[in-house]
């Protein structure tokens, strides 16, 4: 397998270089009118790593791919007007998809009092904390297990949001095809947190979301219909193969999915915990048997210059340095998933992983991933280690 470490430090040490040499302030990535529109650009470029290791099959073939390459190329465009509106179009490059697209208008601004903001388009589906965090934000390289596989990911529709001293709600209704063609069917969604405390260094988050999705059939370009289907299944935290140690396989007939999930961020000071427990269950028609998904994570994070992981909306972002230097975070993290149910034999998983971030500044984050995994998927077991590292240019 190839083997791409030098590689990677060129890479690194020319985002720290480039980090130290501009400020961030001068970067002018929005302008402001004198009405206060203001337009801007959104952005997101990343570069990783992946080296694996201890991965053989019983052929003696290796089952995953070292790979060191572009991971993400994302840019938008925003247009808002603070307290009245915000409004996005994203997409991501790499991928090929749609990012965000829709507006957000704020009810204060046109009914004298606060109802929320009402969002129309498409957008994020409120079930998984992780899921729902700016991709831009990430703690580690890869959402847990859990999230990976159960999230629901992007849908188009409208959603309702409002928050309150303690507490923050919002449901959504999302209805048709996503932004690629795909996903066909409607979803209802709703997510509840209490937030007693949410003061810079001072969070508790506890919360919890669900979701039910009724799925339908598609119609392909020649016209030949496909009966609704649903597969779970993710990489094991790695972000640049497609190799999955746990999948469902295509769940055929699959006429209903509801997800739930329960929520908590812990944030005092440099310190920090987070976690979710998530589950889906998969309803099939013409006598296919049920399958039912489930998972959970939890990770700590100390910021060993002092700063605090920052809070607001109901979700968390990336640490802001106080010093020239930049500030450093250690984490440590659990994931567990589980797909195995009756005749349906997905697998089970689990992995840990130790992970070390440095934020340069509002704009620059290096990441560090080392990741052992466990699985079981019938009569294979695989537990591979897992070398990861990025850069991340994002505004």
């Amino acid at each position: 397998m190839n083997r791409s470490i030098p590689v990677s430090v060129v890479v690194f040490a020319v985002f720290a270089m480039s980090a130290q040499a501009y400020d961030a302030s001068d970067w002018p990535t929005h302008y402001t009118f004198d009405d206060g529109t203001d337009v801007g650009l959104v952005g997101v470029y990343r570069y990783d790593v992946d080296e694996f290791s201890d991965d053989r099959r019983p052929d003696g073939t290796h089952a995953f791919e070292d790979s060191h390459t572009n991971r993400r190329k994302e840019l938008g465009f925003t247009l808002k007007k603070k307290g009245v509106y915000d409004a996005i179009v994203d997409y991501e490059y790499q991928g090929k998809s749609w990012q965000d697209v829709n507006i957000r208008f704020q009810s204060k601004a046109f009914f004298g009092n606060d109802y929320g903001a009402f969002r129309f388009g498409y957008s994020k589906t409120p079930v998984s904390f992780e899921g729902v965090t700016s991709s831009k934000a990430t703690s580690f390289l890869e959402l847990a297990l859990p999230a990976q596989a159960i999230y629901e990911g992007r849908r188009t529709g409208i959603d309702w949001q409002v928050e309150r001293p303690a507490w923050i709600a919002n449901v959504g209704y999302y209805s048709g095809q996503d932004l690629l063609g795909d996903n066909d069917g409607t979803t209802i969604a709703g997510r509840v947190a209490w937030t007693p405390r949410k003061a810079p260094g001072d969070v508790l988050h506890l919360g919890v979301a669900a979701s039910r999705e009724d799925r339908d059939g598609t119609t392909d370009g020649r016209g030949i219909e496909h009966a609704p289907g649903v597969r779970i299944g993710t990489p094991p935290e790695a972000g640049l193969t497609p190799v999955r140690l746990v999948d469902s396989g295509t769940l055929a007939n699959a006429d209903r999915v509801v997800r739930s999930g329960i929520e908590g961020v812990w944030i005092a000071g440099p310190w920090s915990l987070q976690g979710e427990l998530l589950d889906a269950k998969v309803s099939r028609q013409l006598g296919k048997p049920d399958f039912h998904a489930r998972g959970g994570y939890v990770f700590g994070s100390w910021v060993l210059t002092g700063e605090s992981r920052p809070y607001g909306g109901g979700n968390v972002g990336n640490i802001k340095p106080s010093g020239r230097w930049g500030a450093w975070e250690l984490l440590l993290r659990y994931s567990e998933l589980d797909l195995d149910d009756g005749a349906i034999q997905g697998g089970r998983e689990h992995d840990w992983t130790m992970g070390a971030n440095w934020y340069l500044d509002d704009h620059f984050k290096l990441q560090a991933n080392v990741i052992r995994a466990w699985s079981d998927k019938g009569n294979l077991a695989l537990d591979p280690q897992i070398f990861e590292a990025r850069a991340q240019i994002h505004f």
